[in-house]
Formats: C-alpha cells, structure tokens, sequence
C-alpha cells in the first residue's frame, strides 16, 4: 500500500529520501507572501519529513526571519529544530533578531554560535555589530572590534563600515573617525555613517562640510543631511538641500525624509511648502501610512488650517493613537476647545486607549477655554481611571488653569503637592498670573523660585517687574528693570514667522533678520531684509 503524504506521522527515511524538496521551495518563493502561508509549506515540510533536509528548513528560516513579514518567535522555533546548524543558519538568526525590536537576543545568539561548532564568518559580524549599535552598546561592540581586528578581518569592508556605523550612532565619533580615516578609499556607506553620527550628536556644520566634500551621493546621503538639519532645528536649510536634492537624477527622498520635511514645515509654519510635499507624495504613490498621516496631520495643524488636517485626518484608513493625539493636540492649540474634547471622546469610545499625551492636549484645550472643572475632571480621570501618572507636562497645564482662573493659592498648592521640581515653564505661568491679578506675594515666591532654576534668565525680572508696575510699586518695578542691566543679562529678542508667495521670513523684535526658504517650485534668488 502507497505510503501516505497526508498523514502528519513522517515518513521513513527509507521513503522520504525519494521526495523532493523542490515543489515546497517553489511555492516559497512564488506563492508564499505572509506567515500563514509559511506556515502551512512548513506543514507540508513536517508532515513528509522533508523538514530535516537543511537547505530546505534553512529556506523556511531565510523566509521567516528577514522577509517583510517576519515572525522571530516563530522564526527561533524553527531555529531550535535545525539538527545540522550550519554557518547560513546561524547568520541568517542573528541577522533577523539584529533587525527586530529584540536585538539583545541577537548577541545572546552569537555567542552560543562561539561555543558552537560553527565559526563565524565575514557575514556574521555586520549583524552583530548592528544589534550592539541598536542597544547604544558600542563599548561592548569595541571589545569585539578588537577580536576581529587580532584575527585579521579588519579590513573587510562590510564588517569596518558596521562597525563605524555601529561607533557613529552611539556618540562614540572619535573612534568612528579614526577608523573611518585610515581608509583612503572612497566608501560612501563609511561617509553616509560619518554624516549620520556628526548630525545625531550635533556637529552639523561639520556633517555638511563632509557632505559637501562627497565624491558620490546616493540616496542616503541626502536623506541622511536632510534628517540631520531637521534633527538640529535647522529648518530652512532642510527645505534648501530638499530642493537641491530635487535637481539629482534618480534621486528620491525616503519616507523618513519627507516625514522630516514635514517637520521643519510645521515649525515653521510653511503652509506652502507642506503642502507641495503633501501633493508630492500623492503623485509618486508612497504609502500613506499612520507615520506618514501623523506627519501631514501635525504639519497643517501647526500652520494653522485646521480644515485640510481634519481632511487628512478622515481619510486616514488606519489610524494610530500617534494621528489622535496630534489632531487633538491642533484643535486644542488652534482654539477649537470643543471640538477637542469632541476628539477625544471619539477616541475614548475607540479600541485605543488614551495615553499621557492625549491628556495634554485635552487639558490645553480646557485652559484656553477657562473651564477649570473640566480640567480637574480630566486630571484625575488620567490618574484614576487610567493609571497615568501625571508629568511636569501635565502639572504645567493644571497650573496655568487655575492661574488663568485667579485660583492662586490651589494653583500654590497644587505646585507643592508636585512629586517632581518645578520647572522654570511652571514658575513663569504662575508669575503671569500674577501679573494679571496683581499678587505680590506669591509672584515673590515664583520669582524667587524661577532664578533658582535659571539664574541667567532675565525673564523673572521681567514679570517681576510687571506684577511690580500693574500693583503701583513702581520703584520696585524699576530696581528689578536695574538689575537686568547690572547683571547684564540678555533677554531673548521675540520674533515671529510669516510665509509671503511660499517664502519664510522672520521678523525679530529690535534688530535686523534675514531668512529666506525658497519656493520648492520655482527658484528665486531674492532676498528680503527686514528691519526692525
């Protein structure tokens, strides 16, 4: 009687040597696109015996561990019933947990393999080096630098740009340098590394001098300087180099670029310029996903059209607890107090569940609508309801509440009953406060208190000096105007940003400022001087 594939008991050896492999590996590669489709040529796999055949499981594990639809848990179970581990399996392992949300499991993988009877290979360390960088364990990763350096491997070069990579990422650019220095042979992922670590640790000017000096770029390399600016709040000369970037031939900027972009535009409320890179996203077809939404949500928010957020909001098709609180976060800022706690009873009624920054934007919607009861509503549903324990963030919103209100001593005691300092944020809310209902006493405490956490801030002479003035002691008022000027401290000029014909100029309270961000769709050279 023929012997029966179907069954789940395998076959012998003696019968199973006659079937073949191939068939499940051909369906691996041209039918297999999610877990489940894995695991059911995996069954097949079992069910025939053929899963003992190491090309075969090593395949199934290639699939599982660095697919798009990865599964590592899975992943290290079929792992652990490999009988013949050999040198692509352990790599293949280690590269997949190297690239997860657990890259501790990738070291711990690696030195089982030492004590195995595989030895590493060329190809094993990159992915080592990797999941040291994504731990910020680069001392740990140096100690391994030194024993492939004492084995001779030092020079491969997929190996020396994971390791500066790995020294560039985690701050340690000194030792990225020197290694990146001895090689006089252009590398542009060695240089992609550099540029990374100097912009992360906020050496931008050097970052670009390097990215200047570049022989090639590729598509990294822009991204990379583009992230940097906006990693360091250097905002024009991201949306500079953007357009720059637009006059290279098959160069595109990544997801995470454009989200960048759309970063420096909501700070600078370049509603023009957020708004071509929206409409340049819909016509190259990238994926609208919740980073991206959040993104576009944040940027018209910030400049002011709540509308078009609303829109983008809606049409969202998934949308993530990060979308929710950045809209939210909008209405409250933009004066849409009920349409915030509307949101956020959306929201509420959803399968998410609200977190610490959902209730900053619910409080701020309450404190520029003055409603003191829901606020303390609010803060303690937070604490009691969803174990959310308040921040400095939160306390700092209650604050300026009861401030606004002229509820000053609960504003007093709410600070005292804080578990954290108070900030000079804080000290400075409750000192306006003051100012407006004209309390010495306490704005002396707040003062006092403000200086300590700053003493260079000449902000707390300032409203000090205010709540002097508004209370007719105008002698005090001006002593503390003095003491400005005996310490010689230097107040912040105010300033502010407004976008004429898709350009960015800021204006700068008793001075001179010259900015200009350029229309992304047609270059001008002109330059405008504002005087103050």
């Amino acid at each position: 009687m023929p012997p029966c594939f179907c069954s789940f008991s395998p076959p012998s050896t003696s019968i199973s040597k006659f079937i073949s492999a191939q068939p499940f590996l051909s369906m691996l590669e041209t039918e297999c696109s999610t877990i489940q489709d894995l695991k059911i040529i995996h069954a097949q796999l079992v069910k025939t015996g053929l899963v003992k055949d190491t090309i075969a499981a090593s395949r199934v594990l290639a699939f599982c561990a660095t697919s798009p639809a990865c599964d590592m848990d899975y992943a290290l179970s079929i792992f652990r019933k490999i009988e013949n581990l050999n040198l692509f399996t352990w790599n293949t392992i280690i590269r997949g947990f190297s690239q997860s949300s657990s890259p501790h499991v990738a070291i711990y993988l690696f030195i089982e393999m030492l004590s195995s009877a595989v030895l590493p290979g060329t190809l094993t360390y990159p992915s080592v080096f990797k999941a040291y960088s994504q731990l910020g364990l680069a001392k740990d990763g140096a100690q391994l630098h030194g024993r492939i350096i004492k084995q001779g491997m030092g020079f491969d070069t997929f190996i020396r740009n994971s390791v500066i990579h790995m020294y560039s990422s985690c701050g340690l650019l000194g030792d990225a340098r020197k290694l990146f220095d001895e090689d006089e042979v252009f590398d542009v992922v060695a240089w992609n590394s550099i540029i990374m670590g100097l912009a992360k640790c906020g050496e931008v000017e050097e970052s670009f001098r390097l990215f200047h000096e570049m022989s090639f770029r590729n598509e990294i390399s822009w991204n990379t300087m583009i992230s940097g600016y906006v990693r360091n709040g250097k905002w024009m000369e991201a949306l500079n180099l953007f357009e720059q970037m637009q006059g290279e031939k098959n160069i595109k900027p990544s997801e995470f670029t454009l989200v960048s972009l759309l970063n420096a535009c909501a700070r600078l409320g370049a509603f023009k310029q957020g708004k071509w890179i929206h409409d340049y996203i819909k016509k190259n077809n990238i994926e609208l996903n919740v980073i991206v939404m959040t993104a576009l949500t944040d940027m018209y928010c910030k400049c002011g059209n709540i509308e078009m957020a609303q829109k983008v909001f809606a049409s969202a098709p998934r949308k993530g607890l990060s979308s929710w609180n950045s809209m939210l976060l909008g209405l409250a800022t933009n004066g849409f107090e009920n349409e915030t706690i509307e949101l956020f009873l959306q929201l509420n009624s959803s399968s998410l569940r609200p977190d610490a920054v959902t209730f900053i934007g619910v409080l701020t919607a309450c404190n520029h609508s003055g409603q003191v009861d829901l606020a303390r509503e609010y803060f303690l549903l937070m604490k009691q309801e969803y174990k959310i324990e308040p921040s400095i963030e939160h306390y700092g919103c209650m604050v300026d509440v009861l401030g606004r209100a002229g509820l000053m001593e609960e504003a007093v005691e709410l600070i005292k009953s804080m578990p954290m300092n108070p900030d000079a944020v804080i000290w400075g809310s409750l000192l306006s406060s003051c100012y407006r209902y004209c309390n010495v006493d306490i704005a002396q405490w707040a003062a006092e208190n403000l200086l300590l956490s700053d003493p260079d801030d000449p902000s707390a002479h300032v409203l000090m000096s205010n709540v002097y003035a508004a209370s007719g002691h105008f002698k005090k008022a001006i002593q503390e105007r003095a003491l400005i000027k005996n310490k010689q401290m230097q107040k912040q000029p105010g300033c502010s940003l407004i976008e004429v014909n898709g350009e960015v100029h800021e204006f700068v309270a008793g001075g001179k400022w010259q900015f200009q961000v350029p229309d992304l769709w047609s270059i001008q050279n002109e330059t405008v001087m504002i005087e103050g």
